[in-house]
């Protein structure tokens, strides 16, 4: 069995500790993908291992959706020497070290939750003294909301040219956050505030922020600052608004902006029109305009040659 280990140190990024450390590839993960709040890898068949991660600088939630035959799991007072429950979740607090060893293939999915992002929904949205906020060390949990919460990252982390983006993968951040607040930090904690319409003033200006900023790839808490709320109830008061979540609804403005730029004959690249318009690459930039418009954008651009 292969064996990777560290010394102990200041907290570590995940990446830098999974590049240098584990000596196969992610079957899928957030690297380059510019997400804000959370980062996340998805793992299958992967070959019998032990692994000492340092602390890191990141809560580490673990979805385990296939869990190996053999598994042995220590960490913060946890000490598991049986493979957990299929569906089951376990949290490793930043600034913890671990380790894990297993045999058999597994399939797991690991997301890394910033810890400054917890304590900001703690504070904006639960009332709750981030100071205060203490996660319990998890092993094995059979938590049905949180387990929802986390394959939705792990949809849109396979999702490939179909991703909302960067905005989407906040959105993720924020619900998971309070996830593990209402259920695990503080059960029973309700949000404060309502959750309602915004205001038409409030929805107007929001509205006018995210055109002036389209190819600027605004991050959730920077759209929700203009209308005074927390990401949280500002994405669920937009959505009651205007029927979309604040990432699909950036994603329709900026397939609208690409109808018009494609509309000038401007002689503009494809690659130049996506750039413009504010997606990050031409091929996510094709699947959405295609899956909104129905046509490809070289296709819209030169209707005579559609049969």
């Amino acid at each position: 069995m292969q064996q990777k280990e560290t010394g102990r140190g200041d907290p570590s990024e995940p990446f830098e500790v999974l590049r240098k450390l584990v000596p196969f590839e992610p079957h899928a993960s957030s690297l380059r993908r510019g997400w804000v709040g959370l980062e996340a890898f998805r793992y299958r068949e992967t070959p019998d291992f032990e692994f000492c991660p340092p602390a890191l600088n990141h809560h580490r939630l673990v979805l385990y959706i296939r869990p190996p035959e053999g598994f042995d799991l220590v960490y913060d007072g946890v000490k598991r020497h049986t493979p957990p429950p299929v569906g089951s979740v376990s949290v490793v607090l930043a600034g913890r070290p671990a380790r894990v060893r297993w045999s058999g293939a597994k399939h797991e999915l690991h997301i890394f939750l910033e810890p400054e992002l917890v304590a900001r929904v703690a504070a904006e949205a639960f009332d709750l003294d981030p100071a205060r906020v203490a996660i319990p060390a998890i092993d094995g949990l059979d938590l049905p909301p949180l387990r929802a919460a986390m394959e939705a990252v792990g949809a849109e982390l396979t999702a490939g040219t179909a991703s909302g983006g960067p905005l989407a993968a906040e959105s993720l951040a924020n619900v998971l956050a309070v996830h593990l607040i209402r259920h695990v930090v503080a059960p029973g904690r309700a949000a404060r505030g309502r959750d309602g319409v915004l205001p038409r003033w409030r929805l107007r200006a929001v509205l006018e922020y995210i055109e002036e900023h389209l190819d600027a790839a605004p991050t959730l808490a920077e759209i929700a600052a203009v209308a005074g709320l927390n990401p949280y109830h500002f994405a669920r008061q937009f959505k009651t608004a205007t029927g979309l979540p604040p990432h699909q609804y950036v994603i329709t403005r900026r397939v609208e902006r690409a109808k018009l730029l494609l509309r000038a004959g401007t002689g503009l690249s494809l690659a130049e029109v996506a750039a413009l318009a504010g997606f990050y690459d031409q091929s996510q930039f094709a699947h959405h305009f295609k899956r909104l418009v129905g046509v490809t954008p070289s296709q819209f651009r030169t209707p005579s040659r559609i049969a």
